[in-house]
């Protein structure tokens, strides 16, 4: 169905999420701390407003504590078998205490060069309408990682280096870590988490978090047959583009479950990499069909994608009507998402009736279903 300025800056000052998509290293202090744990309460900002939008109200704003209320809570997961840190962003929602549930769990996967901070329009949104979202950060292809490359966005070749083969394998691993890490604090019934869902988890990622979520979906490559990974239910891929060589329908045929693509018109390459808008939108095209979707704005460019608002998003060249719309484009993609989670996550009927015709689309926007 379809309906139908450059501001330059180094690396030392501000952080790279690319294909990617490149977002500023934010410090944010910690409002309180319980049992080792920074936990950050939400505050009645526009990202507020944007999760109210997802879930029909504005969330309670009274203070939080672990047992119940809203929170944000840093942590570091080590993978032993890797020796491997990987830090987390988790957003509980409000109504998961201890002892209610099950909750539906969502991961979001940064791009090249994020951090955890990654996707938190989105995570509120989604934490916001009753999920648990758990923010990863890639080591070897995070902030750290181009930094530690070059200082200059304009480095396309230094932030290539960062987002190859082995650090694709890296991501994968670190999502399937992540997966054992839920079911390991779910069967310990350590604290919240006894009240989540270890099963039927949600996945999604922006830009090199696309190539990552689409390799956990299934995604074959030259000489290796993809992921296989049964806890995994549903996907949405922000800003994906094609594989750079072989027959995209052939990478794509075993994904197979449900798969939510979002792109826009100014969705453009970021890293010389050739991923232009319209290769962007040719994911969709060959994916099989099935509880296929795509959402493609206009006007839209990669930083719409990324969840994040003010200098994170404006270290690439960017038109004025991109930042006209960005605060409409963003509380359209929180609405869709969030249905899209209802809708494949918890099967919920009333969602899938609004993504048939979702409201809100402007002229020039696209949806389409298969």
């Amino acid at each position: 169905m379809r309906h139908v300025a450059h501001v330059p800056a180094s690396l030392h000052q501000q952080g790279v999420n690319a294909d990617s998509g490149f977002l500023l290293w934010r410090h944010v202090s910690p409002c309180s701390a319980f049992q080792g744990f920074i936990i950050r309460p939400m505050n009645l900002t526009r990202r507020t407003c944007i999760s109210a939008l997802a879930c029909g109200a504005l969330p309670c704003l009274q203070a939080q504590t672990l047992a119940v209320g809203a929170c944000v809570v840093d942590e570091v997961w080590i993978d032993a078998a890797r020796q491997r840190e990987v830090p987390v962003k988790v957003r509980w929602p409000e109504v998961a205490a201890a002892n209610a549930g099950p909750y539906p769990v969502v991961l979001f996967s940064h791009g090249l060069g994020g951090t955890r901070e990654g996707g938190a329009l989105w995570g509120e949104a989604w934490a916001a309408a009753g999920f648990v979202v758990v923010h990863l950060q890639h080591a070897g292809s995070d902030l750290a990682a181009v930094r530690a490359v070059t200082n200059s966005f304009a480095d396309q070749r230094a932030l290539r280096s960062a987002a190859g083969p082995a650090q694709l394998l890296a991501r994968l691993r670190d999502v399937s870590f992540a997966l054992d890490e839920i079911g390991r604090r779910h069967a310990a019934k350590q604290q919240r988490w006894r009240s989540v869902r270890p099963v039927q988890i949600g996945l999604c990622g922006h830009s090199f978090g696309a190539h990552t979520t689409l390799g956990m979906a299934g995604q074959r490559y030259p000489r290796f047959e993809g992921v296989t990974e049964p806890r995994l239910a549903s996907f949405i891929a922000f800003s994906p583009s094609l594989p750079a060589v072989g027959d995209a329908g052939q990478a794509f045929d075993r994904i197979t479950r449900p798969l939510l693509c979002l792109t826009g018109t100014l969705d453009s390459d970021v890293l010389g990499v050739g991923a232009t808008p319209e290769r962007r939108r040719a994911v969709f095209d060959a994916l099989p069909a099935g509880d296929k979707a795509q959402l493609v704005l206009r006007e839209a460019d990669h930083m719409t994608f990324a969840g994040q608002t003010g200098r994170a998003v404006e270290i690439v060249p960017r038109e004025q009507m991109t930042r006209d719309l960005q605060a409409a484009h963003h509380a359209l993609v929180a609405s869709i998402t969030t249905d899209w989670w209802r809708a494949t996550l918890l099967d919920a009927g009333a969602a899938r009736s609004r993504l048939s015709a979702p409201q809100g689309l402007s002229p020039g926007d696209s949806w389409q279903q298969k």
